[in-house]
């Protein structure tokens, strides 16, 4: 069985909430709507207080091509445009809508009538996507028309559904591809269309086997589409990951992408919500949000709108525990604490974790002992002591010739570091430090090459 080269580690999966079905969230009676909730440049917003908008409507306009479209997820009254506090603390640019009830936009299908024939054609599907303001559900959030969309000189040889969910605790993609997998089907065809290729591949790991078992079966009337179970190691759901363990190709450092080595990689409940933005003209203005820990009295699989407060999904799976320590927007691994339980459920929100106050809290740490316990565990190949030991000193410019902006963030440095140092903590900052300096280089050489044509073509008066 198939799994990913180098690196990895095996955290346990905690999957507490895998045989619970997919349940409907109450709707909120008043969301925040961040505008920045994909990779790239914030959405611009298209309505102002006072506007009346419907469940479904744009309201938030893709600020350039690296964006997304923002639709409402209920209909109301739009009662503030400006910033609200998010999950971490931080103010951000948000759009609140009070609720009136749950009156959508007419052209948008709500039946369940499965539509397998997709009639348009590869711009079309692309065009439809991208106006449905569809990203990667998988937190990645990266927009989908983007990925779609092929650069000159390259072509799309495979694509792979990223059915892994390799992060402990969340089961969403897991429900979903249990419960709507002829919708994925379907989606998948649909991608392949969009990119042409003949050939595509569902990668699921092996602690799965109702789900693989289930897609296998619905798999045989869809031509060129083949379900892959995979070994269980984390973080086979990193794209690079999954793409070397199913193809065995390795995608070359950045800026390289998925599509130098021929594949291109969605996310399974993003291919379910490019199904119904393509044949529903249904925007992304819900998802399927676990709500999980171990002192958790329920934990659920709640179908969420957009905008919703995290609170109502703690309260809907038994409240706050007592003992509990963090709350993280995601899973152990990879998410976010939060200090904000009245911030939103966003697109790449696909898990709440409870986490009690003994496994919270972090061990007190003590020296490298120079065991290379990071080293081995990481799936990039990287040597995270030396960048977190880089970061600290502020050596931005060997950081970035020792590649840290490869680094994909997946803890295992950190997990696996028998002195409990904080590895990711660093690692994070050196990064985002990186390649703060990289776009400002990038923005002042194209400042000094307009400059430069600027001179020029007055010269030439």
């Amino acid at each position: 069985m198939r799994t990913f080269p180098i690196g990895g580690v095996h955290p346990s999966a905690n999957k507490l909430s895998a045989g619970k079905p997919i349940e409907v969230l109450p709707l909120p009676d008043v969301v925040n709507i961040p505008l920045g909730q994909h990779i790239g440049a914030p959405a611009v917003a298209k309505v102002a207080k006072g506007d009346k908008v419907l469940t479904g409507q744009l309201i938030a306009e893709a600020g350039g091509f690296m964006s997304a479209n923002i639709h409402s997820p209920i209909s109301g009254t739009v009662t503030a445009v400006g910033p609200q506090v998010n999950a971490q603390g931080l103010r951000q640019p948000m759009i609140t809508i009070k609720r009136e009830g749950d009156d959508w936009v007419e052209t948008i299908d709500r039946s369940e009538t499965l539509i397998k024939e997709c009639t348009l054609d590869s711009k079309q599907i692309i065009e439809k996507i991208k106006a449905a303001g569809i990203v990667g559900m998988g937190g990645a959030t990266f927009p989908t028309h983007v990925k779609l969309s092929i650069p000159p000189g390259k072509k799309a040889e495979i694509l792979i559904i990223n059915g892994v969910e390799c992060e402990p605790y969340l089961t969403s993609d897991h429900r979903t591809m249990l419960e709507r997998g002829e919708e994925l089907l379907v989606g998948v065809t649909i991608l392949m269309k969009a990119i042409n290729v003949t050939h595509a591949v569902i990668g699921i790991e092996n602690n799965k086997p109702d789900a693989i078992a289930h897609l296998q079966k619905l798999a045989t009337g869809y031509k060129g589409v083949e379900v892959m179970p995979l070994q269980v190691r984390y973080p086979q759901g990193g794209e690079k990951q999954l793409i070397a363990a199913v193809t065995g190709r390795q995608v070359p450092p950045p800026p390289a992408l998925p599509i130098d080595v021929g594949a291109v990689v969605c996310n399974a409940s993003t291919t379910v919500a490019v199904y119904e933005a393509v044949q529903k003209n249904k925007p992304l203005i819900e998802r399927v949000v676990t709500i999980t820990g171990k002192s958790v009295k329920n934990p659920r699989n709640l179908r969420t709108r957009m905008g919703t407060p995290i609170s109502m999904l703690l309260e809907a799976g038994g409240g706050i525990p007592e003992n509990t320590g963090k709350i993280i927007n995601g899973g152990p691994m990879m998410g976010r604490a939060m200090v904000n339980l009245e911030s939103p459920v966003t697109k790449g929100c696909s898990g709440i974790t409870v986490m009690s106050g003994k496994d919270a809290v972090r061990r007190e740490p003590s020296q490298c002992i120079k065991c290379a316990k990071c080293v081995a565990a990481c799936p990039m190949g990287l040597e995270p002591y030396l960048m977190a030991k880089l970061a600290q000193k502020h050596g931005w410019d060997s950081l970035e010739e020792n590649m840290i902006t490869s680094c994909i963030e997946c803890g295992c440095c950190q997990s696996s570091c028998p002195s409990y140092l904080p590895l990711l903590d660093w690692v994070r900052l050196g990064k985002q430090t990186v390649m703060g300096r990289i776009r400002a280089r990038a923005a002042a050489a194209k400042a000094k090459a307009e400059a430069a044509k600027a001179a020029e073509a007055e010269a030439k008066k």
